[in-house]
């Protein structure tokens, strides 16, 4: 199964503050720039490349915190995993949108696989950093806003071991923030 890194963090690498705040991706960059031929930076076409999706506990409460209608969920229909080893149930929010997991991360990559799923999205920093110490990471698309938060959650934690980042492909978009996506090469 392929697994893919789509994430936005500050110019210095944090993906929230210290608080777990994420208001910065929306004051950040030119408000007024002209988006209209990529409003969304690629995240449509991406999600749709996916079908399921893998998220740590923290990062799934942020999203419900966010408490987004039916009609504006941006995940579609894919099958959303949280892990947890805390949380046996999903906030009453996202009771239909995200399973809770607890166990094993190449067994659920396994299961997942050997269910015909073939693309899946990896999102928060720790979970992230699990799985690329799992060498389980194939390809990250980093965008980068124009803000620097000199402090924060950043989105690596410790590394296991080097990795390789390959074949780069950027976009700098009209409002300043600067995407990069590569693929993952464990050394």
């Amino acid at each position: 199964m392929k697994c893919s890194v789509y994430i936005a963090t500050s110019a210095d690498g944090y993906i929230a503050t210290s608080e777990g705040g994420v208001d910065w991706l929306h004051t950040a960059g030119k408000a007024d720039a002209d988006m209209k031929a990529n409003p969304d930076m690629g995240f449509a076409k991406f999600i749709n490349s996916v079908d399921c999706m893998i998220m740590g506990r923290k990062c799934m409460q942020v999203i419900s915190s966010f408490d987004i209608p039916a009609e504006q969920w941006p995940y579609g229909d894919i099958k959303i995993y949280a892990l947890s080893n805390t949380l046996t149930e999903p906030p009453t929010n996202l009771v239909d949108k995200v399973e809770i997991y607890a166990g094993d991360i190449e067994s659920l990559v396994n299961k997942l696989s050997a269910q015909g799923l073939k693309h899946a999205y990896i999102d928060g920093g720790a979970t992230i950093t699990s799985f690329i110490n799992l060498k389980l990471i194939n390809e990250m698309t980093i965008t980068r806003a124009p803000l620097l938060l000199g402090a924060g959650i950043p989105l690596f934690g410790k590394l296991d071991h080097s990795i390789k980042l390959e074949n780069a492909d950027s976009i700098t978009f009209p409002n300043d923030f600067i995407q990069v996506k590569y693929d993952v090469n464990y050394l």
